[in-house]
């Protein structure tokens, strides 16, 4: 008998072709600046098998932050000089932020990159938890450390489209809330590219 990968969905996911993502898809009438400068940053996108099933793990934010505080996010942040790529960044930040060790994640690859609002130029890196780990949120940056069924996030109506006012413009975005957690932006954003990318 054929011992069950469930992650073979995901490299077969990562096998197909996908299209940069950026926070003003649902936004075209958004002029942006000519030679704006977009800052490199990685992000991990952890999956980790509990009980056969996929599951992602996510951070809440803290709301003591001045940048997105409280909001939910993968781990991950800009590149820094001593990173040698954005996958080196996502790694180093996800041990920083949640205490996931580098050795322990196995990278599959990563998801066509996503320009935020805030300037940044974010890789989707995704990887497998090998082990399991003793999560220890940064206190300083995240407020709670959480997993959420993969399952969720691959059904595409799981995703809606909200909006609201900011500085001074209707801004739409993609959502898709799990439970008390409201998942929205550029990390619902990427998770719906992983989920479109997974429907093949």
């Amino acid at each position: 008998m054929e011992k069950h990968d469930p992650f073979g969905i995901i490299r077969a996911a990562l096998g197909r072709q996908g299209r940069p993502s950026s926070d003003f898809d649902l936004n075209p009438d958004t002029v942006l600046p000519e030679g704006r400068q977009l800052r490199p940053a990685g992000v991990l996108v952890p999956l980790a098998e509990e009980r056969g099933d996929l599951h992602v793990i996510l951070t809440k934010r803290s709301s003591a932050l001045k940048h997105h505080p409280g909001q939910i996010a993968f781990p991950g942040g800009k590149v820094e000089p001593g990173d040698a790529d954005e996958a080196a960044a996502a790694l180093r930040e996800a041990q920083e932020e949640i205490g996931l060790h580098p050795s322990n994640v196995e990278v599959f690859g990563t998801l066509p990159r996503h320009e935020t609002v805030t300037s940044f130029m974010v890789t989707p890196v995704i990887g497998r938890v090998i082990e399991p780990f003793d999560a220890r949120p940064q206190p300083e940056e995240v407020e709670e450390i959480f997993s959420v069924p993969l399952s969720h996030f691959a059904n595409i109506e799981r995703f809606s489209v909200q909006s609201r006012r900011w500085l001074g413009q209707r801004r739409y975005y993609y959502t898709a809330p799990f439970g008390p957690y409201y998942v929205w932006g550029a990390t619902a954003r990427i998770l719906r590219g992983l989920a479109e990318r997974m429907a093949g």
